[in-house]
């Protein structure tokens, strides 16, 4: 009995504790009232920033690969311009051995001496047709980037740093230089 009492006693309590805060007055700024439009016009607001935010990720998306593209183009070309590269360099040592026999009076023979001036010059133009071409620098200022110098020597008449001999050609494929030429210059 008594345990029906106290659970009596707590219901009314619970009952008046509601009824007290239903009665507690409520003003207009407690409690804004947010109607409808108000809502709508911050989904607006907050979808257009989603937009925007979209757009940017859009356009950083695609300015990327317009570079990669551009980046992909220029080394594919370079990669074609400069293909024979390590092809030229193999075949140089055989036209320097072509070049010391064709200036060799040993060769004896006439028709030994043609056969191998016309390798020679097939060779030279095959190369020449992919863009290998000879440093000429004779009678020029010596270059660093185009020449190594291994010898000086004094001769009248001719200006200080001019290239006065070739000891072994240069060659360069377009415009990068594969062998330097070894020059003798002048003091």
């Amino acid at each position: 009995m008594r345990s029906k009492k106290k659970n009596e006693m707590k219901n009314e309590t619970k009952q008046e504790t509601i009824v007290e805060e239903n009665n507690q007055s409520v003003t207009g700024e407690e409690i804004a009232p947010v109607d409808e439009m108000t809502e709508k016009n911050l989904r607006i607001a907050e979808l257009e920033g989603e937009v925007a935010k979209f757009k940017n990720d859009f356009y950083k998306a695609y300015a990327d690969a317009e570079n990669m593209k551009k980046r992909l183009a220029n080394d594919f070309e370079t990669r074609m311009k400069y293909r024979i590269q390590s092809f030229a360099l193999d075949i140089l040592p055989v036209i320097d051995n072509l070049e010391r026999a064709l200036s060799s009076e040993a060769a004896e023979g006439e028709s030994l001496r043609k056969g191998i001036e016309m390798t020679y010059a097939q060779l030279l133009e095959a190369l020449r047709k992919e863009g290998v071409e000879v440093i000429d620098a004779l009678n020029q200022p010596f270059d660093p980037n185009l020449h190594h110098a291994l010898m000086m020597e004094v001769r009248e008449g001719v200006e200080k740093n001019i290239v006065i001999e070739f000891l072994q050609k240069g060659y360069k494929l377009k415009d990068r230089i594969l062998r330097a030429s070894l020059v003798k210059v002048s003091e």
